[in-house]
């Protein structure tokens, strides 16, 4: 959804991204960066619980990761491999986050049961539904890859990379202003839910386009030569 915001958020980008060819980053060295501190900081969020300043840190970094695409169109113009190691290091910071969310719920979890009450329901299934959301992230990416592959498309859906991460930022930051672990729980269970309709949507758009470009019967509608 927040797909077709991309060319107005790369024309309030692109400033930065000319300062940054300045001073000598190139794109690579962005996406690694970027990449690198958000799997520290979303860690780092899950293990203090400090939701509210995470997701801020979080939301500035996913900013700074954007910037590599703007960086590669001021200089080279990207390169094959950046493409890859973009998408790659985007895989590793989505498990970050995730990750981050499930370490929280985890820690939660237990501090009830050391506290010698009963097992934590909220974080139990905040656990559980991070753990999937984990899964239809990477089947999400692994569709679209798969389908290129072979020469079809599959992009579409409901909830693209920026719609989950938007999901889990503002979950966070809310859980974090209330001291309230129910409202990321929800996002949670949101993002589950809206992530098994992507993998279908995703599925149906790679079947269609396979059956017209390379399952197509030859046309017999023509005359002969």
């Amino acid at each position: 959804m927040l797909e077709k915001l991309r060319p107005w958020f790369k024309r309030i980008i692109n400033p930065i991204a000319k300062g940054m060819v300045k001073i000598g980053l190139t794109a690579n060295a962005v996406t690694v960066i970027g990449a690198v501190g958000t799997t520290i900081v979303g860690i780092a969020t899950g293990i203090t619980g400090w939701l509210f300043w995470g997701a801020l840190v979080l939301t500035l970094l996913v900013i700074f990761d954007s910037l590599d695409g703007s960086v590669a169109q001021l200089t080279n113009g990207g390169t094959h491999f950046g493409a890859f190691l973009d998408s790659t290091l985007d895989r590793v910071a989505d498990w970050a986050v995730l990750l981050g969310v499930i370490i929280y719920f985890f820690m939660r979890n237990n501090a009830a049961l050391l506290a010698g009450q009963r097992h934590d329901v909220t974080a139990l299934i905040g656990m559980g539904t991070a753990i999937y959301a984990i899964m239809t992230s990477f089947v999400t990416s692994y569709i679209r890859a798969r389908a290129e592959s072979v020469g079809a498309e599959a992009k579409g859906g409901i909830a693209t990379r920026s719609d989950r991460l938007t999901i889990i930022l503002v979950g966070m930051a809310i859980s974090g202003l209330t001291h309230q672990d129910l409202w990321l729980m929800a996002t949670m269970c949101i993002l589950a839910v809206l992530g098994t309709i992507t993998i279908l949507q995703r599925i149906h758009e790679a079947r269609v386009s396979i059956e017209a470009t390379l399952d197509a019967p030859p046309r017999t509608d023509r005359w002969p030569i």
